[in-house]
């Protein structure tokens, strides 16, 4: 087994495969093709994605099979070694071994050896690459390093897995199977430009959707895909089969996804349907945060009761009075709503928005600190609407958001962190927040409109308020 520091792990964005995974999902997927292609990983680790193939060849046949079938890479030499034994420990001889398993930075440059004068047969790369979000890299000076690959034609990429698809893409190859994180499939800007770049080339055939922890150091959600390179160049709509793997091994939910170029190949794209076609006429404008640099900045003689969101204790926030003047007062009291984006695990403590005297008993939640968007978040409406229409608003927002999250299993949203509750935390983020705002119909509705309006959402008749909002758009 390697041993790898954490530290070491986050400066390489590695996270070890269990063989189990490759007997489980993958195994069954390639077994009557064996003979019919390289296996290949680029960022091989020990070798767990593809010297299991070993096991299913005839000892008398592996040396051979080894040689023509299975080259394997890494970036670290613990890696290559580790790999060369594993590999020994199947009957591959270490001087064999030591020619197919090699030393290289595969994020940096393409492995010549794999040029098609040097193979006998095509290349199936299966892998787990190092996944490592621009975000991060940014500000680790372990990381900084990789700041440079994200330049030039990889400019606009997010992360290191990423890197490692488009230069697949790049250089031609035609199979392949990838543990990443499920953002890909999920994501929004984080995401976008992969999907719309490599899925004109690619289909997905299948997908294996892990909602449960499968690393020991990680908590990202991972997903098994299968790409398959197309015949030819083009945008249109993806249909395959995902199979949702949960913590319950009995239970798994299959879908049919169907990821359309419109919203950049995206699954749960009922969500960005809904707001396209039900933003309001006059649509609710909004910002978020009250900063303690507006609190100094209106400093006066009206107390105001708040939460700092920066100083948590573990079960409550820390309560601070500020005296401001009548102006930002005003602000705060008529402003009484606060956005939750990120699932507790509870059914009552879902992402949605939620009254702030209700929940903390204060008049405000204030940052003192860094702006964090998994922090409790107070919104601050900059179009005409009272306090009571705000509370309408968190009714309505609530019920059309547990709809979408209903219809489909919460797809539009990321997943958060694994843990021990009744389903999958889920982030909802603040710019689908405002979207989600914004098709508020307040400002157009009549007397008599906005009483049905009220009724349906005290109701919580989703399908009925869907019909209402389709019929009452201006």
């Amino acid at each position: 087994m390697i041993k790898i520091s954490l530290k070491e792990r986050r400066k390489f964005g590695q996270h070890f495969t269990s063989p189990v995974i490759f007997e489980l999902y993958i195994l069954p997927e390639i077994k009557h093709n064996l003979h019919n292609y390289v296996w290949v990983d680029l960022f091989a680790g020990s070798g767990n994605l593809i010297l299991p193939i070993l096991k299913t060849i005839p000892k008398k046949q592996r040396v051979d099979f080894f040689k023509d079938h299975i080259y394997l890479f890494d970036v670290q030499e613990q890696c290559i070694e580790e790999t060369i034994k594993h590999a020994v420990s199947l009957g591959i001889p270490r001087d064999i071994a030591k020619k197919n398993i090699i030393l290289n930075d595969s994020l940096r440059s393409f492995p010549k050896i794999l040029s098609k004068s040097h193979l006998k047969f095509p290349i199936f790369h299966i892998t787990n690459p190092p996944y490592l979000y621009l975000g991060y890299i940014v500000k680790s000076k372990e990381t900084q390093k990789y700041i440079s690959l994200f330049q030039g034609d990889n400019k606009g990429y997010q992360d290191l897995y990423q890197l490692a698809l488009i230069n697949d893409l790049r250089n031609n190859v035609k199979d392949m199977i990838y543990i990443i994180p499920s953002n890909f499939l999920f994501g929004n800007s984080v995401s976008n430009k992969i999907r719309d770049d490599l899925l004109k080339f690619y289909r997905i055939k299948n997908m294996y959707i892990i909602e449960k922890k499968i690393f020991k150091y990680t908590g990202t959600n991972v997903m098994i895909t299968f790409f398959e390179r197309k015949d030819e160049v083009k945008n249109e709509i993806l249909e395959f089969k995902g199979v949702k793997i949960g913590e319950d091994k009995e239970i798994e939910k299959v879908k049919t996804y169907k990821l359309s170029p419109k919203y950049h190949y995206k699954a749960g794209f009922e969500f960005e349907d809904f707001i396209e076609k039900m933003k309001a006429k006059t649509p609710l404008k909004s910002s978020y945060y009250l900063k303690i640099s507006e609190i100094n900045s209106c400093l006066g003689s009206t107390n105001v009761n708040l939460i700092d969101s920066n100083d948590f204790n573990g079960s409550s926030y820390r309560k601070i009075n500020f005296p401001v003047n009548q102006e930002l007062f005003e602000k705060i009291k008529t402003n009484p709503l606060w956005i939750r984006t990120v699932d507790t695990g509870s059914w009552n403590g879902r992402a949605g928005l939620y009254s702030i005297n209700e929940i903390f008993n204060v008049d405000g939640i204030l940052v003192t600190k860094n702006t964090y968007r998994t922090n409790p978040i107070q919104i601050f409406f900059h179009t005409p609407i009272t306090v009571d229409e705000q509370f309408l608003l968190k009714d309505y927002f609530n019920l059309i958001l547990e709809y979408l999250r209903k219809i489909t299993d919460s797809e539009f949203m990321t997943t958060y962190k694994y843990s021990g509750a009744n389903y999958t935390r889920k982030y909802f983020g603040l710019s689908q927040a405002k979207k989600l705002i914004e098709t508020f119909p307040i400002r157009v509705l009549n007397e008599a409109q906005l009483e049905k309006f009220k009724k349906l959402i005290k109701s919580k008749d989703s399908k009925s308020l869907l019909f209402f909002l389709k019929n009452n758009r201006n």
